[in-house]
């Protein structure tokens, strides 16, 4: 079995399980359910989206006691300029302890709510303009679909005539997919997020950096979500300190540093380490963390938060374990790749040819062979 094989293997065992999926989707439409029915917040709602790595389709399965988590953003009619962002928690307070009581936390830029099966997280933004309204109540933006479900013959689109796949089959698919195709796409202006921290709104555009992944994800035919999976797996149980970056900040340099032209996830994996690397020097050498322009909000730096120490952490940490995937990729044999990946990835990665048996029914041992055959999934060559 060729090494992509393999890779095959180990994506499928870090992704988000179908029992995960379902809990994800029974959290955030009772959330947003319950949102539409309350008295007062019904009054000040646009609409509600997701977003998120959930969304992106970069999530992946976690670890140990912890629950996957999805982020529902709020699209309120608050005026940003009336209405302060310790005062947009005052609208949500009530509704919180109806059906949140003991299970949420005001953060940040965000409200957090625990469940016993997964966590939410609520995202509340100030009035778009009357323009991007209509578009936030499109099936576009509604959809609750991930990257990870679109194929190349129906991606997404963010557009009026855009409809999900299984919808569009009840029309002319071929006519309505080439109306898509040329119709195009909007140009909405970035949210407004309120900042407690700071006492100030910030702009955020979610849709924009989903649609910074489809484009990398269309163009490297479906590998740099997987890249991104792998190098997210990689940090959670290889590299769980320093802490951060974490979570969008590290899928951010990722997206930056992936190249759009690479084949196959260990490519993209080797490379985009490399390419951070040798970005990265001036930095490392002057000890001081680089600014990251978030896509759709250029002046926003993605790593504000992430501090001196933990970059030159971070950075030495890529360099070892660069080193160690270069090692794996350049291996002649298949057994020996698969032994330094699995030395890189840890024990969800498969076990090398020769170690990969089990005992079969008449007590002896039968070589395993991958449950993904080569081919089956042609997007993570």
């Amino acid at each position: 079995m060729n090494i992509v094989g393999y890779f095959n293997d180990f994506l499928a065992d870090i992704r988000l399980t179908q029992n995960q999926k379902s809990d994800l989707k029974k959290g955030h439409n009772t959330l947003r359910d319950r949102i539409w029915a309350d008295d007062t917040l019904k009054k000040i709602i646009v609409n509600t989206f997701l977003q998120g790595s959930y969304k992106r389709g970069t999530a992946i399965r976690p670890v140990g006691d912890k629950r996957a988590d999805v982020d529902v953003i709020v699209v309120t009619n608050l005026d940003r300029n009336k209405v302060t962002p310790e005062e947009v928690i005052g609208y949500f307070e009530p509704f919180l302890e109806k059906h949140y009581k003991g299970k949420y936390q005001i953060q940040g830029r965000s409200i957090g709510i625990e469940l016993s099966y997964v966590d939410l997280d609520i995202v509340v933004t100030s009035a778009p303009s009357e323009v991007d309204k209509a578009a936030y109540n499109s099936r576009s933006v509604q959809t609750e679909l991930s990257l990870d479900d679109f194929s190349a013959t129906w991606p997404w689109k963010l557009n009026k005539s855009w409809l999900e796949p299984d919808i569009s089959k009840a029309y002319n698919s071929l006519a309505l997919n080439d109306a898509v195709r040329k119709e195009a796409e909007w140009k909405l202006e970035p949210l407004y997020i309120p900042d407690r921290d700071a006492k100030q709104w910030v702009q955020t555009h979610p849709l924009a950096q989903i649609q910074y992944s489809r484009d990398l994800n269309a163009q490297t035919q479906g590998c740099y979500i997987n890249v991104v999976k792998a190098l997210k797996w990689w940090k959670l149980v290889k590299l769980p300190d320093p802490k951060h970056p974490k979570g969008y900040p590290l899928e951010h340099v990722i997206s930056i540093y992936c190249p759009s032209t690479i084949s196959s996830v260990p490519e993209g994996v080797v490379l985009s380490l490399e390419k951070f690397l040798s970005a990265n020097l001036p930095y490392r050498q002057a000890q001081s963390c680089p600014f990251f322009s978030d896509h759709g909000v250029p002046s926003h730096d993605v790593w504000k938060r992430i501090s001196n120490e933990d970059f030159v952490a971070f950075y030495d940490a890529v360099k070892s374990a660069s080193d160690l995937a270069r090692k794996a990729f350049d291996a002649e044999s298949i057994s020996e790749q698969v032994k330094l990946w699995k030395g890189f990835f840890g024990s969800k990665f498969p076990d090398p040819p020769a170690e990969k048996k089990e005992t079969n029914s008449n007590g002896g041992f039968t070589e395993r062979t991958s449950a993904t055959k080569l081919g089956d999934t042609p997007r993570f060559a």
